[in-house]
């Protein structure tokens, strides 16, 4: 008689672990359960609501009979045009809103999709060290040789292009960006944007830029897609979650060639069924908010930011106030071995978590990342715990 544990999964599981933050946060709750008054400044998970009359115009639409049907996997149009305008007045590109723009079930979901339908086991996948975990993840699931270039502090966190020109790229299909970058708020410029364009096309290599960040705390909306040409190699991935505080509605969109549009709804179409159409339609309304939106926004982070560098200094952290979105990254003391144990210090000595950069790669084991998603009374509290360990 066969039994579960005589059931073996696949080899791809082998290959992935559960997500960090998904472990971390089962372990800051047994904490808080054991009865620790545990602050989490480790998430990027905007605490804001969405601006008000977007919540209305779900209500309203959520209040209509016939709005409850499966939906179009490429999204309503009202959405892919509200889309295509959003790109045009913040990012002065013109997006066709019939095929050139695909609305997702969230960014993240996006990074799979893509990955799905471009690369074949075997193939090479350009991922950045530091970078967001689920590059790697979702290209070891599709069974891709992973590849990991480095980025750091001397070359403000950018792809070093001369140095993966040594190398073998003729395998290669895939690479990942991220700018602004996460997890260390560097931003990209328009020129190099254009070398890694060039780049792009001359290996025969999907550029990805995952874009969620630039409207936070950064006065350069810029876009890959900005490029001369740069729709014929790259695709960008943009986001609702943190632009308009909608993390959990799970709204993003890819932005390309209607080429690999079709490659990326091929994969959608097949692990959905359509997003609800109340969401889309409050989305749209989002998406036509005014500049103003973003200002209000962002007059708060920046004050939660000037708290977030001071905890930063009593933690004797350097870091560059030029950074940008929702989080400060910054590099820790020398007398620490790793991010670990100074995450861990502060964690059990005082009951605040910090994420340790060593999660986002090995290039990010001396730095820790502070999320700005926590408010100033929570942030002022963290800091006179710090403040009071330090002193002890």
């Amino acid at each position: 008689m066969q039994t579960i544990n005589s059931i073996e999964p696949a080899n791809r599981i082998g290959t992935v672990e559960e997500y960090y933050f998904s472990i971390k946060l089962k372990e800051l709750e047994q904490l808080r359960q054991a009865g620790k008054p545990i602050i989490n400044m480790g998430i990027g998970n905007p605490d804001l609501p969405p601006a008000p009359e977007v919540l209305a115009e779900l209500n309203k639409q959520s209040s209509s009979e016939s709005n409850h049907g499966y939906q179009s996997y490429v999204g309503i149009p009202e959405l892919r045009e509200a889309m295509s305008q959003w790109y045009k007045n913040y990012y002065q590109i013109e997006v066709n809103a019939t095929n050139e723009v695909l609305p997702l079930m969230g960014s993240k979901e996006g990074i799979m999709h893509i990955t799905l339908a471009f690369v074949n086991p075997g193939d090479g996948v350009l991922v950045p060290n530091p970078g967001y975990p689920t590059y790697a993840s979702v290209s070891k699931i599709a069974e891709a040789n992973l590849i990991h270039y480095d980025l750091d502090e001397q070359n403000n966190w950018l792809p070093k292009l001369d140095e993966l020109e040594k190398q073998d790229l003729s395998k290669v299909k895939l690479m990942w960006i991220n700018y602004p970058n996460m997890p260390t708020g560097a931003n990209a410029s328009k020129d190099f944007f254009e070398k890694i364009i060039a780049f792009g096309k001359k290996h025969n290599i999907v550029i990805v830029n995952d874009n969620p960040y630039s409207f936070i705390l950064n006065d350069q909306h810029l876009s890959i897609l900005s490029i001369e040409g740069a729709k014929d190699i790259a695709i960008e991935l943009n986001s609702l979650s943190k632009s308009h505080n909608m993390a959990g509605w799970r709204v993003g969109m890819a932005v390309s060639n209607p080429q690999f549009i079709q490659y990326i709804l091929r994969v959608k179409s097949n692990m959905d069924s359509g997003m609800f159409k109340p969401l889309q339609l409050a989305a749209a309304k989002a998406l036509q908010l005014g500049s103003d939106w973003y200002a209000n926004i962002n007059n708060e982070y920046l004050k939660r930011r000037t708290l977030v560098f001071e905890i930063m200094d009593l933690l004797e952290c350097e870091y560059d106030t030029n950074q940008t979105g929702m989080f400060v990254w910054a590099r820790i003391p020398d007398r620490y071995k790793d991010s670990a144990e100074l995450s861990d210090e502060i964690l059990y000595g005082c009951d605040v978590f910090i994420t340790p950069g060593f999660i986002f790669g090995d290039n990010g084991k001396r730095y820790i990342r502070i999320s700005l998603c926590t408010n100033q009374e929570v942030l002022k509290e963290s800091q006179q715990r710090i403040k009071t360990l330090k002193t002890k």
